[in-house]
Protein backbone atom coordinates (compact mmCIF):
# COMPACT_ATOMS: atom_id res chain seq x y z
CA UNK A 1 0.00 0.00 0.00
CA UNK A 2 3.21 2.19 -0.25
CA UNK A 3 2.32 5.51 -1.39
CA UNK A 4 -1.72 4.68 -1.53
CA UNK A 5 -4.19 6.71 0.92
CA UNK A 6 -6.77 4.96 3.23
CA UNK A 7 -9.71 5.74 4.66
CA UNK A 8 -11.20 5.71 7.87
CA UNK A 9 -14.75 5.88 9.67
CA UNK A 10 -14.61 6.68 12.89
CA UNK A 11 -17.76 6.20 15.01
CA UNK A 12 -17.54 7.62 18.68
CA UNK A 13 -19.72 10.31 20.85
CA UNK A 14 -17.48 13.15 20.68
CA UNK A 15 -15.27 13.05 16.93
CA UNK A 16 -14.40 16.71 17.61
CA UNK A 17 -12.12 15.20 20.55
CA UNK A 18 -9.46 13.45 19.12
CA UNK A 19 -9.64 13.14 15.48
CA UNK A 20 -10.05 16.63 13.95
CA UNK A 21 -7.22 16.02 11.18
CA UNK A 22 -8.64 15.32 8.13
CA UNK A 23 -6.04 13.58 7.03
CA UNK A 24 -3.09 12.12 8.95
CA UNK A 25 0.60 11.22 7.16
CA UNK A 26 2.13 7.79 8.42
CA UNK A 27 4.97 8.77 10.11
CA UNK A 28 6.60 4.80 9.10
CA UNK A 29 7.77 6.03 5.87
CA UNK A 30 5.69 4.10 4.08
CA UNK A 31 3.73 7.76 2.26
CA UNK A 32 0.83 6.41 3.06
CA UNK A 33 -1.94 9.33 3.88
CA UNK A 34 -5.08 8.77 6.01
CA UNK A 35 -8.04 10.30 5.05
CA UNK A 36 -10.61 10.22 8.25
CA UNK A 37 -14.27 10.67 8.07
CA UNK A 38 -16.59 10.97 11.32
CA UNK A 39 -20.01 9.65 12.65
CA UNK A 40 -21.21 10.34 15.80
CA UNK A 41 -23.82 7.46 16.24
CA UNK A 42 -24.60 3.90 13.65
CA UNK A 43 -27.19 5.42 11.35
CA UNK A 44 -24.91 7.96 10.59
CA UNK A 45 -21.97 5.63 10.27
CA UNK A 46 -24.35 3.54 7.68
CA UNK A 47 -24.93 6.54 5.64
CA UNK A 48 -21.36 7.29 5.32
CA UNK A 49 -20.02 3.70 5.13
CA UNK A 50 -19.57 3.31 1.51
CA UNK A 51 -17.23 1.23 -0.76
CA UNK A 52 -14.27 3.80 -0.25
CA UNK A 53 -14.11 2.67 3.14
CA UNK A 54 -11.14 0.83 3.71
CA UNK A 55 -11.33 0.68 7.75
CA UNK A 56 -13.82 1.44 10.86
CA UNK A 57 -12.98 2.46 14.06
CA UNK A 58 -15.81 2.03 16.44
CA UNK A 59 -15.69 3.66 20.25
CA UNK A 60 -17.00 0.54 22.69
CA UNK A 61 -18.00 3.67 24.79
CA UNK A 62 -21.01 4.31 22.11
CA UNK A 63 -24.29 3.28 24.14
CA UNK A 64 -24.49 -0.17 23.83
CA UNK A 65 -28.57 -0.32 23.72
CA UNK A 66 -30.02 -3.92 24.78
CA UNK A 67 -29.23 -7.10 22.97
CA UNK A 68 -32.27 -9.39 20.82
CA UNK A 69 -35.15 -8.92 23.12
CA UNK A 70 -36.78 -5.98 25.15
CA UNK A 71 -35.79 -7.64 28.45
CA UNK A 72 -32.72 -9.17 27.32
CA UNK A 73 -29.35 -7.91 29.24
CA UNK A 74 -27.32 -4.76 27.40
CA UNK A 75 -24.65 -5.96 25.34
CA UNK A 76 -21.32 -4.28 25.75
CA UNK A 77 -20.12 -5.13 22.74
CA UNK A 78 -23.43 -4.56 20.79
CA UNK A 79 -22.44 -1.45 19.10
CA UNK A 80 -18.96 -3.25 17.18
CA UNK A 81 -21.55 -5.83 16.69
CA UNK A 82 -23.64 -3.65 14.60
CA UNK A 83 -20.81 -2.30 12.53
CA UNK A 84 -19.19 -5.66 11.96
CA UNK A 85 -23.11 -7.20 10.27
CA UNK A 86 -23.08 -3.54 8.48
CA UNK A 87 -19.45 -3.92 7.16
CA UNK A 88 -18.81 -7.35 6.85
CA UNK A 89 -15.96 -7.07 3.88
CA UNK A 90 -14.69 -3.80 6.20
CA UNK A 91 -11.36 -3.85 8.68
CA UNK A 92 -12.77 -2.71 11.80
CA UNK A 93 -11.05 -1.81 14.78
CA UNK A 94 -12.25 -1.50 18.10
CA UNK A 95 -11.55 1.69 20.58
CA UNK A 96 -11.46 1.21 24.11
CA UNK A 97 -10.18 2.72 27.78
CA UNK A 98 -6.94 1.58 29.20
CA UNK A 99 -8.96 0.52 31.63
CA UNK A 100 -11.49 -2.11 29.38
CA UNK A 101 -8.45 -4.19 28.42
CA UNK A 102 -10.98 -7.18 29.01
CA UNK A 103 -13.25 -5.59 27.16
CA UNK A 104 -10.73 -4.73 23.88
CA UNK A 105 -10.07 -8.47 24.28
CA UNK A 106 -13.72 -9.58 23.64
CA UNK A 107 -13.96 -7.08 20.60
CA UNK A 108 -11.14 -9.14 19.12
CA UNK A 109 -12.65 -12.01 19.72
CA UNK A 110 -16.49 -10.99 18.36
CA UNK A 111 -14.61 -10.01 14.85
CA UNK A 112 -12.58 -7.12 15.53
CA UNK A 113 -9.33 -7.04 13.58
CA UNK A 114 -7.37 -4.95 16.36
CA UNK A 115 -8.24 -2.94 19.29
CA UNK A 116 -7.31 -0.06 19.94
CA UNK A 117 -6.65 2.10 23.45
CA UNK A 118 -8.18 5.79 23.70
CA UNK A 119 -5.21 7.13 26.10
CA UNK A 120 -2.12 5.67 24.03
CA UNK A 121 -3.34 7.18 20.68
CA UNK A 122 -1.21 8.98 18.48
CA UNK A 123 -1.06 9.28 14.68
CA UNK A 124 1.49 7.03 14.19
CA UNK A 125 0.16 4.13 16.38
CA UNK A 126 -3.23 4.85 14.39
CA UNK A 127 -1.96 4.52 10.90
CA UNK A 128 0.30 1.85 11.38
CA UNK A 129 -3.00 -0.07 13.17
CA UNK A 130 -5.02 0.38 10.02
CA UNK A 131 -2.51 -0.50 7.66
CA UNK A 132 -2.03 -3.69 9.62
CA UNK A 133 -6.48 -4.38 10.29
CA UNK A 134 -6.83 -4.03 6.36
CA UNK A 135 -4.04 -6.21 5.60
CA UNK A 136 -5.44 -8.89 8.06
CA UNK A 137 -8.77 -8.01 7.12
CA UNK A 138 -7.52 -9.07 3.41
CA UNK A 139 -5.59 -11.88 4.36
CA UNK A 140 -8.62 -13.31 6.11
CA UNK A 141 -10.65 -12.85 3.10
CA UNK A 142 -8.50 -14.74 0.63
CA UNK A 143 -8.14 -17.58 3.32
CA UNK A 144 -11.92 -17.71 3.71
CA UNK A 145 -12.23 -18.00 0.13
CA UNK A 146 -9.61 -20.30 -0.52
CA UNK A 147 -11.13 -22.60 2.05
CA UNK A 148 -14.47 -22.15 0.01
CA UNK A 149 -13.11 -23.06 -2.92
CA UNK A 150 -11.87 -26.46 -1.25
CA UNK A 151 -15.10 -27.21 0.39
CA UNK A 152 -16.72 -26.83 -3.11
CA UNK A 153 -13.42 -29.05 -4.72
CA UNK A 154 -14.02 -31.80 -2.48
CA UNK A 155 -17.89 -31.36 -2.61
CA UNK A 156 -17.39 -31.80 -6.43
CA UNK A 157 -14.89 -34.29 -6.26
CA UNK A 158 -17.32 -36.71 -4.22
CA UNK A 159 -20.11 -35.87 -6.43
CA UNK A 160 -18.31 -37.14 -9.12
CA UNK A 161 -16.63 -40.21 -7.63
CA UNK A 162 -20.02 -41.47 -6.89
CA UNK A 163 -21.49 -40.77 -10.67
CA UNK A 164 -18.61 -43.73 -11.40
CA UNK A 165 -20.17 -46.71 -12.38
CA UNK A 166 -19.31 -49.48 -10.14
CA UNK A 167 -19.73 -52.96 -12.24
CA UNK A 168 -22.29 -55.45 -11.04
CA UNK A 169 -20.72 -58.97 -12.16
CA UNK A 170 -21.76 -61.26 -9.19
CA UNK A 171 -21.91 -64.72 -10.05
CA UNK A 172 -20.07 -64.05 -13.30
CA UNK A 173 -16.46 -65.76 -14.42
CA UNK A 174 -15.33 -62.72 -16.28
CA UNK A 175 -12.38 -60.20 -15.43
CA UNK A 176 -13.45 -56.78 -15.49
CA UNK A 177 -10.90 -53.73 -15.21
CA UNK A 178 -11.06 -49.79 -16.40
CA UNK A 179 -9.03 -46.51 -16.53
CA UNK A 180 -11.04 -43.00 -16.93
CA UNK A 181 -9.18 -40.29 -17.39
CA UNK A 182 -10.98 -36.87 -18.12
CA UNK A 183 -9.61 -34.14 -20.70
CA UNK A 184 -10.91 -31.24 -18.02
CA UNK A 185 -8.48 -30.36 -15.69
CA UNK A 186 -9.28 -31.02 -11.83
CA UNK A 187 -12.39 -32.50 -13.27
CA UNK A 188 -13.19 -36.71 -12.26
CA UNK A 189 -15.62 -36.98 -15.08
CA UNK A 190 -15.80 -36.00 -19.01
CA UNK A 191 -18.00 -36.85 -21.36
CA UNK A 192 -16.67 -40.62 -21.73
CA UNK A 193 -19.24 -43.07 -19.96
CA UNK A 194 -18.92 -46.97 -19.44
CA UNK A 195 -20.56 -49.78 -17.59
CA UNK A 196 -21.25 -53.00 -16.81
CA UNK A 197 -23.96 -55.25 -15.35
CA UNK A 198 -24.90 -59.23 -15.22
CA UNK A 199 -28.30 -59.60 -16.04
CA UNK A 200 -30.07 -63.02 -13.84
CA UNK A 201 -30.21 -65.06 -16.92
CA UNK A 202 -26.36 -64.80 -16.82
CA UNK A 203 -25.88 -62.50 -19.49
CA UNK A 204 -22.89 -60.04 -19.08
CA UNK A 205 -23.80 -56.37 -20.82
CA UNK A 206 -21.17 -53.98 -21.33
CA UNK A 207 -21.21 -50.49 -22.69
CA UNK A 208 -18.86 -47.35 -23.34
CA UNK A 209 -19.89 -44.26 -25.22
CA UNK A 210 -18.88 -40.89 -25.70
CA UNK A 211 -21.21 -37.60 -25.40
CA UNK A 212 -19.45 -34.57 -28.13
CA UNK A 213 -17.85 -31.85 -26.24
CA UNK A 214 -15.88 -31.79 -23.04
CA UNK A 215 -17.68 -29.94 -20.28
CA UNK A 216 -19.41 -30.56 -17.35
CA UNK A 217 -22.98 -30.57 -19.31
CA UNK A 218 -21.49 -33.19 -21.75
CA UNK A 219 -20.63 -35.06 -18.59
CA UNK A 220 -23.68 -34.39 -17.19
CA UNK A 221 -25.53 -36.02 -20.08
CA UNK A 222 -22.91 -39.15 -20.00
CA UNK A 223 -24.12 -39.95 -16.60
CA UNK A 224 -27.64 -39.34 -17.74
CA UNK A 225 -27.17 -41.83 -20.64
CA UNK A 226 -25.08 -44.48 -18.58
CA UNK A 227 -27.88 -44.70 -15.67
CA UNK A 228 -30.43 -44.91 -18.76
CA UNK A 229 -28.60 -47.75 -20.29
CA UNK A 230 -28.16 -49.49 -16.58
CA UNK A 231 -31.88 -49.40 -16.38
CA UNK A 232 -33.10 -50.72 -19.57
CA UNK A 233 -30.17 -53.61 -19.53
CA UNK A 234 -31.60 -54.58 -16.36
CA UNK A 235 -35.25 -54.22 -17.63
CA UNK A 236 -34.83 -56.60 -20.29
CA UNK A 237 -34.08 -54.41 -23.42
CA UNK A 238 -31.11 -55.29 -25.74
CA UNK A 239 -30.36 -54.33 -29.15
CA UNK A 240 -31.50 -51.92 -31.56
CA UNK A 241 -34.89 -51.85 -28.87
CA UNK A 242 -32.30 -50.66 -26.08
CA UNK A 243 -30.21 -47.88 -28.20
CA UNK A 244 -33.38 -46.67 -29.94
CA UNK A 245 -35.10 -46.18 -26.12
CA UNK A 246 -31.36 -44.40 -25.17
CA UNK A 247 -31.66 -41.88 -28.20
CA UNK A 248 -34.76 -40.77 -27.43
CA UNK A 249 -33.33 -40.31 -23.92
CA UNK A 250 -30.80 -38.24 -25.74
CA UNK A 251 -32.87 -35.76 -27.50
CA UNK A 252 -34.87 -34.72 -24.75
CA UNK A 253 -32.03 -34.31 -22.63
CA UNK A 254 -29.66 -32.53 -24.44
CA UNK A 255 -29.79 -28.73 -24.67
CA UNK A 256 -29.10 -28.44 -28.77
CA UNK A 257 -29.84 -30.68 -31.55
CA UNK A 258 -25.88 -30.85 -32.91
CA UNK A 259 -25.10 -32.73 -29.56
CA UNK A 260 -24.62 -36.31 -30.07
CA UNK A 261 -23.04 -39.25 -28.78
CA UNK A 262 -21.54 -42.66 -29.59
CA UNK A 263 -21.79 -46.05 -28.22
CA UNK A 264 -20.89 -49.33 -28.35
CA UNK A 265 -22.67 -51.86 -26.12
CA UNK A 266 -21.55 -55.99 -25.95
CA UNK A 267 -23.53 -58.73 -24.68
CA UNK A 268 -21.47 -61.51 -24.11
CA UNK A 269 -23.47 -64.92 -23.14
CA UNK A 270 -23.76 -66.99 -19.80
CA UNK A 271 -21.13 -69.13 -21.42
CA UNK A 272 -18.52 -66.35 -22.33
CA UNK A 273 -18.08 -67.57 -25.58
CA UNK A 274 -20.07 -65.39 -28.15
CA UNK A 275 -21.72 -62.00 -27.99
CA UNK A 276 -23.82 -59.83 -29.79
CA UNK A 277 -22.09 -56.47 -30.67
CA UNK A 278 -23.95 -53.22 -32.13
CA UNK A 279 -21.96 -49.55 -32.61
CA UNK A 280 -23.40 -46.39 -32.96
CA UNK A 281 -21.14 -44.51 -34.89
CA UNK A 282 -18.23 -45.76 -31.70
CA UNK A 283 -15.15 -47.31 -32.73
CA UNK A 284 -15.05 -51.36 -32.71
CA UNK A 285 -13.55 -53.32 -29.50
CA UNK A 286 -10.22 -55.11 -29.69
CA UNK A 287 -9.86 -58.61 -28.70
CA UNK A 288 -7.24 -60.73 -28.11
CA UNK A 289 -6.65 -64.59 -27.84
CA UNK A 290 -3.79 -66.26 -26.55
CA UNK A 291 -1.19 -66.83 -29.22
CA UNK A 292 -3.39 -64.69 -32.21
CA UNK A 293 -2.51 -60.84 -32.14
CA UNK A 294 -4.96 -58.26 -31.17
CA UNK A 295 -7.48 -57.21 -33.84
CA UNK A 296 -10.54 -55.47 -34.24
CA UNK A 297 -14.14 -56.98 -34.24
CA UNK A 298 -16.28 -56.47 -36.92
CA UNK A 299 -17.55 -52.81 -37.24
CA UNK A 300 -19.06 -53.03 -41.12
CA UNK A 301 -22.63 -52.92 -39.97
CA UNK A 302 -22.70 -50.35 -37.03
CA UNK A 303 -25.21 -47.63 -36.96
CA UNK A 304 -25.24 -43.89 -37.02
CA UNK A 305 -24.15 -41.75 -33.57
CA UNK A 306 -27.29 -41.86 -31.05
CA UNK A 307 -29.33 -38.52 -31.88
CA UNK A 308 -27.83 -37.94 -35.76
CA UNK A 309 -30.84 -39.52 -37.34
CA UNK A 310 -34.67 -39.33 -36.02
CA UNK A 311 -35.55 -43.37 -37.05
CA UNK A 312 -32.01 -44.95 -37.31
CA UNK A 313 -31.59 -48.67 -36.56
CA UNK A 314 -28.79 -49.85 -34.88
CA UNK A 315 -28.40 -54.00 -35.96
CA UNK A 316 -26.80 -56.48 -33.57
CA UNK A 317 -24.08 -58.75 -35.14
CA UNK A 318 -22.91 -61.97 -33.60
CA UNK A 319 -19.69 -62.30 -32.89
CA UNK A 320 -17.78 -65.84 -31.99
CA UNK A 321 -15.26 -65.12 -28.93
CA UNK A 322 -14.28 -68.47 -27.93
CA UNK A 323 -12.96 -70.02 -25.17
CA UNK A 324 -10.49 -67.88 -23.82
CA UNK A 325 -9.91 -63.53 -24.71
CA UNK A 326 -9.47 -60.52 -23.63
CA UNK A 327 -12.02 -57.75 -25.08
CA UNK A 328 -10.70 -53.98 -24.79
CA UNK A 329 -13.83 -50.94 -25.14
CA UNK A 330 -12.57 -47.71 -25.44
CA UNK A 331 -13.61 -43.96 -26.11
CA UNK A 332 -11.57 -42.23 -29.35
CA UNK A 333 -9.29 -40.52 -26.81
CA UNK A 334 -7.27 -43.22 -26.94
CA UNK A 335 -6.63 -43.53 -30.85
CA UNK A 336 -7.31 -39.24 -31.73
CA UNK A 337 -3.70 -38.30 -29.73
CA UNK A 338 -0.57 -38.22 -32.24
CA UNK A 339 1.47 -41.28 -33.24
CA UNK A 340 4.48 -39.70 -32.53
CA UNK A 341 4.14 -36.15 -31.03
CA UNK A 342 3.13 -33.00 -32.50
CA UNK A 343 2.63 -32.49 -36.42
CA UNK A 344 2.96 -36.16 -36.90
CA UNK A 345 -0.51 -38.67 -37.71
CA UNK A 346 -2.90 -39.40 -35.57
CA UNK A 347 -2.56 -42.75 -33.69
CA UNK A 348 -5.61 -44.55 -35.33
CA UNK A 349 -7.47 -47.91 -34.12
CA UNK A 350 -4.39 -50.00 -35.95
CA UNK A 351 -1.73 -47.83 -34.27
CA UNK A 352 -3.98 -48.53 -31.11
CA UNK A 353 -3.93 -52.09 -31.56
CA UNK A 354 0.21 -52.63 -32.74
CA UNK A 355 0.52 -50.78 -29.24
CA UNK A 356 -1.80 -53.04 -27.41
CA UNK A 357 0.22 -56.34 -29.05
CA UNK A 358 3.61 -54.72 -28.06
CA UNK A 359 2.23 -54.49 -24.81
CA UNK A 360 0.44 -57.87 -24.49
CA UNK A 361 3.64 -59.50 -25.87
CA UNK A 362 5.45 -57.63 -22.54
CA UNK A 363 3.26 -59.85 -20.93
CA UNK A 364 1.06 -57.26 -19.60
CA UNK A 365 -2.75 -58.00 -18.32
CA UNK A 366 -5.49 -56.56 -16.91
CA UNK A 367 -5.10 -52.97 -14.95
CA UNK A 368 -1.90 -52.87 -15.83
CA UNK A 369 -2.73 -53.33 -19.30
CA UNK A 370 -5.08 -50.66 -19.55
CA UNK A 371 -2.52 -48.13 -17.43
CA UNK A 372 0.11 -48.29 -19.83
CA UNK A 373 -1.92 -48.33 -22.97
CA UNK A 374 -3.10 -44.73 -21.36
CA UNK A 375 0.72 -44.04 -20.60
CA UNK A 376 1.85 -44.50 -24.15
CA UNK A 377 -0.81 -42.74 -25.90
CA UNK A 378 0.16 -39.78 -23.95
CA UNK A 379 4.08 -40.29 -24.94
CA UNK A 380 2.90 -40.53 -28.00
CA UNK A 381 1.31 -37.80 -28.61
CA UNK A 382 3.73 -35.81 -27.12
CA UNK A 383 1.59 -34.31 -24.49
CA UNK A 384 -1.29 -34.27 -22.55
CA UNK A 385 -4.34 -35.59 -24.37
CA UNK A 386 -6.71 -32.96 -24.81
CA UNK A 387 -9.43 -35.59 -24.63
CA UNK A 388 -11.55 -37.87 -22.42
CA UNK A 389 -10.11 -41.38 -22.10
CA UNK A 390 -12.29 -44.25 -21.09
CA UNK A 391 -11.24 -47.94 -21.06
CA UNK A 392 -12.97 -51.02 -20.24
CA UNK A 393 -11.32 -54.55 -20.57
CA UNK A 394 -13.12 -57.92 -20.26
CA UNK A 395 -11.42 -60.98 -20.25
CA UNK A 396 -12.53 -64.32 -19.84
CA UNK A 397 -9.04 -66.84 -18.83
CA UNK A 398 -8.20 -69.94 -17.62
CA UNK A 399 -4.40 -68.15 -16.42
CA UNK A 400 -3.80 -64.63 -16.44
CA UNK A 401 -6.04 -62.01 -18.31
Amino acid sequence: MSGSALTLLVIEDDPAGAFTVPELLDESGSGTRVRIRTARNLTEAERLLTDDIHCVLVDLALPSGRAGAPDAEPDDLAPLRHVLRLAPRHAVLALAATGDAELAARAVRAGAQDHLFREELDGRLLSRAIRYAVERKRADATQVKLTESRLRAQENARLERGLLPTPLLQGSELHFASRYRPGRSRALLGGDFYDTVRTPDGTVHAMIGDVCGHGPDEAALGVELRIAWRALTLAGLCGDELLSTLQEVLEHERESEEIFATLCTVDIAPDGRQAGLCLAGHPSPLIARPGRAARLLPYEDGGPALGLLPRARWPRRAVELGDAWSLMMYTDGLIEGRSAGPGTPRLGQDGMAAMVNRLLAAGLRGEALLESAVTQVGELNGGELTDDVAVLLLSRRPGPA
